[in-house]
């Protein structure tokens, strides 16, 4: 059976995806989103650095619902539960990068309008990525399964953004660059989003393991820059925020059960009083018995690539997590499809041929 896929925008991550899809045997991409009108009516194919396929990208959501696809890899830098619900009610089922990754922790609103969509089109819906995905999702819970009992889980990221080339992300959407009071969930809407998608994974977590949490709380200790940055043409000033320390902890009785630590920084410049983990993630299970395993994602360990290439490994990485589970996503029963509902999701090309 071959699946046909829409796939919405062509960013870093929807532009992996689109390879992706045009590699595997399985699926036909039959159409694509896109947030601009600069790229509306070019062809996919060249769209993601590849031969035309005789797909044009649109900005017409009509037309992209009338396709009857089977799913939509959902991957816009601003997400929508209103766009989701239409695509779900369509009849399309959903894998998406950009939030919903623990629906249960939306207001009962959203969560009722999701559900609906699903059962309204007979669709499935799942939230999935690196991290907030994999890592903080998957591998703790698959992990989970070689302990006794739990008493904490911790993971904690490292990564310096000075090496990211999308530096609208960087200093409009993370908002490295600004003063301390413009960093923060009440000064920033997409701050205020993307730390409840944090708190989503926090929520999953907890939930599969039993942990019964009260809260999950949020904080975040701001560093600033000692001395000015070029950062791909753009200056971080001196004494503006260079240096982002997030926390978000799932608590029961006011004891943190599972927790993300993020320690992000631009420039080059890292705060003495922070810890100093390996560039990359670190899990740490403790219980019985205690599991640590740190984490490394590169573009290659044997072969000698560009620094451009291993930065964009990630983007590889978090658009593969959704694509590989499209063939679950599909199958699964109509309904919310967590990370912790669906089987171990595997490479779908594995050890197969490279671009067709």
């Amino acid at each position: 059976m071959t699946l046909r896929i829409v796939q919405w925008a062509t960013g870093g991550q929807g532009v992996e995806a689109i390879r992706a899809i045009l590699d595997r045997p399985d699926m036909e991409l039959v159409g694509g989103w896109v947030s601009s009108d600069a790229k509306a009516g070019a062809d996919l194919g060249t769209l993601a650095g590849r031969d035309p396929i005789g797909v044009a990208a649109t900005r017409d959501v009509e037309a992209l619902l009338a396709l009857g696809a089977d799913c939509v890899a959902y991957m816009p830098r601003i997400a929508h539960v209103d766009e989701v619900c239409r695509i779900l009610a369509s009849g399309a089922s959903v894998v998406t990068t950009a939030f919903l990754f623990h629906p249960p922790s939306l207001p009962a609103a959203d969560q009722d309008r999701l559900r609906a969509a699903c059962e309204e089109g007979g669709a499935s819906v799942h939230g999935t990525g690196l991290n907030p995905g994999v890592l903080s999702g998957v591998l703790p819970l698959a992990l989970s399964g070689m302990s006794r009992r739990i008493e904490r889980i911790t993971l904690q990221e490292r990564a310096d953004w000075s090496f990211y080339e999308s530096t609208h992300i960087t200093f409009d959407n993370m908002r490295f660059g600004r003063p301390v009071d413009e960093v923060s969930e009440e000064a920033s809407d997409f701050l205020r989003f993307n730390s409840g998608i944090f708190k989503e994974v926090v929520a999953l977590v907890a939930d599969a393991l039993g942990a019964g949490i009260d809260e999950v709380t949020t904080d975040v200790e701001l560093v600033t820059a000692e001395e000015d940055h070029d950062v791909f043409g753009t200056i971080l000033e001196a004494g503006t925020v260079a240096g982002q320390r997030w926390h978000w902890r799932g608590r029961r009785d006011g004891r943190t059960l599972v927790e993300i630590e993020t320690l992000w920084t631009v420039g080059g410049e890292y705060p003495p009083g922070w810890p100093r983990p390996r560039d990359g993630w670190t899990l740490t299970i403790e219980g019985d018995p205690s599991f640590r395993t740190h984490f490394l994602g590169l573009a290659s360990f044997d072969r000698d690539v560009p620094l451009t290439e291993h930065v964009r490994a990630a983007s590889i990485a978090t658009a593969m997590a959704a694509v590989n589970a499209i063939p679950d996503v599909v199958a699964a029963p109509a309904g919310v499809a967590t990370m912790a509902d669906l089987p171990l999701v595997r490479s779908g090309l594995g050890f197969g041929h490279g671009p067709r």
